[in-house]
């Protein structure tokens, strides 16, 4: 089972140089946080803050690629927690054919966020709990 969250906030660490994103439960209260990267929190705290660089990004530059091979994204998946590491899907509709593409939920989620309207995201159930969320 799935459950759909929403990005709450990211928060950058000076004093380490690590950054977190914040997923919330949509309509609950259980949340998850995850590690990610500088480059990527820079990508998704841009487009949450609605401040576009003058030239296409990496995260949008893959969504202005799918779109013009004719493909439509559809949600996010951060599916399973392994050894202290999140994986996740971005599932992309081609046709009738919903393609699944293997991704680091940082990139996942700058993608999400660059894309109009943000994709879904979703977090498996058993992900939640091995998080203690």
């Amino acid at each position: 089972m799935s459950v759909r969250m929403e990005l709450s906030r990211i928060v950058d660490c000076d004093l380490n140089d690590q950054h977190w994103v914040h997923l919330t439960e949509a309509g609950g209260t259980r949340s998850l946080q995850i590690v990610i990267g500088q480059t990527e929190a820079a990508a998704i705290n841009r487009r949450l803050l609605d401040s576009p660089p003058f030239r296409p990004l990496t995260h949008q530059l893959i969504c202005n690629i799918v779109e013009a091979l004719q493909g439509h994204f559809e949600e996010l998946m951060i599916s399973s927690l392994k050894d202290h590491t999140y994986y996740a899907t971005l599932k992309i509709r081609v046709g009738e054919e919903v393609i699944p593409i293997d991704c680091r939920p940082s990139d996942g989620l700058a993608i999400a966020v660059h894309h109009a309207p943000i994709l879904p995201i979703y977090v498996e159930e058993s992900v939640l709990q091995a998080a203690g969320s």
